[in-house]
């Protein structure tokens, strides 16, 4: 193999390894994109505006009582209700919870279950804040909140698992 094909062979392989952004910036991950674009433009209502699926499932510790997981629900089905500064009305379209009724034995001990739902990736990118946001008024401090209320009532091995995918 000579060396210019060896070259344009190692680049096929890294292009291919990355996504493609707008305005044909390459990006491998979400960091990225918010580290070239800046927070402002990456948690935007207008970014990449498509509906986004926000999945996140709780496996709790044995001690964690009903009334616990009730307040859990509660503050999390809250969220729903939280407006960006300067605006008027929610950014989330809505939320949805349960508990895990599956008869497949797939669960991996995860027991409750929330879709949050998004109009856009930015408002996800929203959201989502600490550790991809970092800067006071480019992330919900309500959410931040939960996630420190409810990161104790996790269990130590693998409590939560979160899973994000934009509709097509």
């Amino acid at each position: 193999m000579s060396k210019t094909t060896g070259l344009l062979f190692f680049l096929l392989i890294f292009i291919s390894s990355h996504v493609q952004g707008e305005n044909g910036v390459m990006f491998n991950n979400l960091s990225q994109q918010r580290e070239v674009i800046g927070e402002a433009a990456f948690t935007a209502k207008d970014y990449k505006p498509r509906l986004v699926k926000h999945i996140v499932l709780f496996k709790y510790k044995p001690d964690v009582t009903a009334a616990q997981r009730d307040e859990v629900v509660s503050r999390f089905m809250s969220l729903s209700h939280s407006v960006r500064p300067g605006e008027s009305s929610p950014y989330i379209l809505y939320i949805v919870e349960g508990v895990q009724n599956s008869g497949e034995g797939a669960d991996n001990g995860f027991e409750q279950g929330f879709i949050v739902t998004f109009k856009s990736e930015g408002d996800r990118n929203y959201y989502v804040g600490k550790p991809l946001v970092k800067t006071p008024g480019y992330y919900d401090e309500a959410h931040d909140a939960f996630k420190q209320f409810v990161a104790p009532l996790l269990s130590k091995d693998n409590g939560v698992l979160v899973f994000d995918f934009s509709l097509k």
